[in-house]
């Protein structure tokens, strides 16, 4: 497995829509932990994460991530999360899942449409004597792998059981890229067989399950739902929603950041229109510059030895005392202080 890309346009792009976020504040909420709980340390505010649709990117997700698991004391938290999914999380994808005719035909769909919905593990599927799902890892953090090829698979066959209306356990094998840990005893939850040490992440079944029949298979609700991912699926293509082309540019930005008026002049728009669109997607353009100013600072001082000067002209500031005033701004201590802690 290829080691993750140690840089920030790979670690701050928009990776993944904040509903998964929520349903892991769900579990920990039914763990029995506060709003203030969940989040502290993570640099993320509730209300927001709750409200707002634009997505995570896989730094902010992997914050959530380590805290729940040391709050919760829950190795296997990210089956617990994934088992409580439900078809509407995922949004037109769910929708077309539901309404496909069996299970091969919901699988072609998720292949194709996860990435609306994350973009941190793709799928792929292999046919012949046995059928196998396969997970394509993106970005590998040793620490949180368990719990995210736990939340993907347990989320993957939460959506199949409801294709089906049957239980998928006990036809389903398993195989982890992960020794075996002592709590495997949990992965029976998911399929009978399991077995770890692989190399890649694979779900093997019966070719006979693929023909398996749709609950709710609607020919007409199936077209909808798909106009609807394509388009999706194109606007994504095209660099996705204005909020994240702007986020993406701004990620890879090197020093100097365009104002509004430049990047209004990319986007070949108006300032004005660029603002009122930015406004009708929930954002504005200093929100925008400020986050990812913010992100790209934190995981500079974390990553590398990069001298606190150096990292202030990397995100723009001439004067490293004005870059270290507005860092206390955004995380309540001073860069010095922020590496030191952490």
């Amino acid at each position: 497995m290829p080691a993750p890309a140690l840089t920030p346009e790979a670690w701050l792009q928009p990776a993944i829509h904040p509903v998964y976020a929520r349903l892991l504040c769900a579990e920990l909420r039914r763990r029995g932990f506060t709003e203030e709980q969940i989040v502290a340390g993570t640099r993320l505010d509730w209300t927001s994460l709750h409200s707002d649709n634009r997505f995570l990117s896989f730094e902010q997700f992997r914050r959530l991530i380590a805290h729940a698991l040391a709050l919760s004391g829950c190795p296997w938290l990210g089956i617990e999360v994934g088992m409580h999914a439900q078809l509407s999380l995922h949004g037109a994808l769910g929708q077309a899942v539901a309404a496909s005719g069996n299970v091969a035909q919901a699988l072609g769909l998720s292949q194709r449409y996860m990435v609306l919905r994350q973009r941190m593990i793709g799928m792929g599927v292999e046919t012949g004597e046995r059928v196998a799902m396969r997970a394509e890892e993106h970005l590998v953090v040793p620490e949180l792998r368990e719990f995210m090829l736990g939340y993907l698979t347990a989320t993957l066959l939460r959506l199949l059981e409801a294709v089906t209306g049957q239980p998928l356990r006990d036809e389903l094998r398993l195989e982890w890229p992960f020794p075996a840990p002592a709590w495997a005893g949990e992965y029976q939850r998911l399929a009978a067989h399991n077995s770890f040490g692989h190399s890649v992440l694979r779900g093997v079944m019966a070719p006979e399950l693929l023909q398996r029949p749709s609950l709710s298979a609607d020919p007409d609700a199936l077209r909808v739902a798909q106009r609807e991912c394509e388009r999706q699926l194109h606007q994504q293509e095209q660099g996705g929603t204005l909020t994240q082309r702007i986020q993406q540019r701004l990620a890879s930005c090197q020093g100097h950041y365009p104002s509004i008026i430049e990047m209004a002049e990319i986007e070949n728009v108006s300032s004005r229109t660029l603002i009122r669109r930015l406004r009708e997607e929930g954002a504005t353009y200093q929100q925008l510059l400020d986050s990812v100013r913010e992100e790209l600072a934190c995981w500079l001082l974390l990553q590398n030895s990069l001298p606190i000067e150096a990292i202030a002209e990397r995100l723009g500031y001439e004067d490293t005392s004005n870059f270290s005033r507005t860092f206390r701004r955004w995380v309540g201590v001073t860069p010095s202080e922020f590496r030191e802690g952490a």
